[in-house]
């Protein structure tokens, strides 16, 4: 029982601050709770969080396959790339286009929340190279031991660790957001720098 609490853990400690740290899923958490509310927002979170548990889960189960096909490893690199500049192109249009009564170009859509959290997510394969480095890393120190039942245990908590922290930004965020009196102008700025910064450190690691 402790050896399963302890993946449980370790599946929600990784997943949990890999939300915590600013990035695309965090901040379009928040820009949907902003203009949105909550509700939408937990949507959203869902979705994402469906995701997340499927590409860790393929990549457990997978992790040995894609070790010894590099190729793989590399194009789902590049595709990273081209995910990140696709979202820094919309941004900046939202910002160029900005007007207070309309929301940003990312959000401007009638789509179901939850399935825009799952499309989303789908569109950033780079998630695989993220869990496969963890995963290996803990079946390395033996934290985590390849069986069905600790996969499944361990992605329960990679689950619960994306809920986790993207509430962190659901509820904080938005809090921060009205703070400082932050529209959403400002908001896509931010989001824009950062989406083009990744794009630019992605294709910087992908030539180096």
């Amino acid at each position: 029982m402790t050896v399963f609490l302890l993946v449980l853990f370790m599946g929600w400690l990784v997943s949990f601050v890999g939300q915590i740290a600013l990035g695309s899923m965090s901040l379009t958490s928040t820009q949907i709770g902003m203009e949105e509310g909550v509700k939408p927002a937990m949507l959203f979170t869902w979705g994402v969080t469906v995701i997340e548990m499927l590409y860790l889960r393929i990549s457990l189960s997978c992790m040995d396959i894609l070790y010894k096909h590099p190729d793989v490893v590399t194009a789902i690199g590049w595709i990273t790339a081209g995910f990140f500049v696709i979202l820094c192109i919309v941004s900046i249009r939202s910002v160029m286009t900005y007007h207070e009564t309309k929301k940003s170009k990312l959000l401007d859509h009638s789509m179901n929340r939850f399935a825009f959290g799952m499309m989303l997510s789908a569109m950033n394969p780079g998630q695989i190279p993220f869990w496969l480095l963890w995963s290996n890393f803990m079946l390395d120190w033996k934290v985590l031991h390849s069986s069905t039942l600790q996969y499944n245990i361990f992605t329960l908590g990679a689950g619960i660790g994306t809920v986790t922290g993207l509430m962190v930004y659901i509820y904080a965020g938005n809090y921060i957001i009205s703070k400082f009196e932050l529209n959403s102008k400002t908001l896509n700025k931010i989001m824009a720098f950062f989406f083009g910064l990744a794009g630019i450190a992605q294709i910087w690691k992908m030539i180096g």
